[in-house]
């Protein structure tokens, strides 16, 4: 499959056409979506940014860390954003055959369930949304029929920000941002420790620019 590319890959769109890679819309608005979470240091910041700018977000999350932090996974949910599974653990479907990987993605859909309900007035569920995005964007024809069958939508991007990339500079992360959003474009971040230094520049940056410029942040 692919790995990481900031414009959306138009041989991807035509050899993959089942998976969500942006959407086609002319509206103001694009998709931010952060995976690796759920992490005590990292997403209570990230959902106050998303709060002060009244954004919706997807939360790609591991199952694991989910198991590990049920506290902040529902801090995320209580907040109205959407959840993604990401597997169980950050797994590359390069190198997993298939009947592990799909395993873990149900492993992670089981923590996931656990924990899926949001505490308010009414005691409502979170409408059920099975959307998964392949750790590294790797994974395989057969592990996408698989998961497909499960009814997963399985989500790509068109935007990659490279907030884990330490090598790569703030600034680099927020020009190449701004260049290659469109709308309906879907968004790429990390709420992880590795991502941090970058994301904490590029988030608030790119919150500020787009929303300045009458963009509306919605969740998938």
């Amino acid at each position: 499959m692919f790995t990481n590319f900031n414009i959306i890959s138009t041989v991807g769109k035509v050899l993959y056409p089942s998976l969500l890679w942006n959407f086609d819309i002319k509206e103001k608005c694009i998709y931010l979506t952060f995976d690796d979470g759920p992490i005590p240091e990292i997403t209570p910041w990230v959902l106050k940014q998303l709060k002060d700018y009244d954004a919706k977000a997807s939360f790609f999350c591991i199952g694991d860390n989910v198991t590990k932090h049920p506290e902040i996974f529902k801090m995320i949910l209580n907040e109205g954003h959407t959840i993604g599974n990401h597997s169980h653990n950050h797994l590359n479907g390069w190198k997993t055959d298939r009947d592990a990987y799909i395993s873990n993605v149900l492993k992670a859909e089981t923590a996931i369930s656990e924990y899926k309900v949001i505490e308010n007035d009414l005691h409502q569920l979170q409408p059920a949304k099975k959307i998964y995005r392949p750790p590294y964007g790797r994974i395989t024809p057969s592990q996408i029929r698989e998961l497909e069958r499960k009814d997963y939508k399985i989500v790509m991007w068109d935007v990659l920000s490279r907030d884990y990339d330490s090598k790569r500079p703030a600034e680099a992360c927020i020009r190449s941002v701004k260049k290659y959003t469109r709308p309906g474009s879907i968004i790429v971040f990390h709420d992880s420790i590795k991502a941090f230094p970058n994301l904490r520049i590029i988030l608030p940056e790119m919150l500020n620019f787009f929303a300045a410029k009458g963009f509306e942040f919605r969740s998938l």
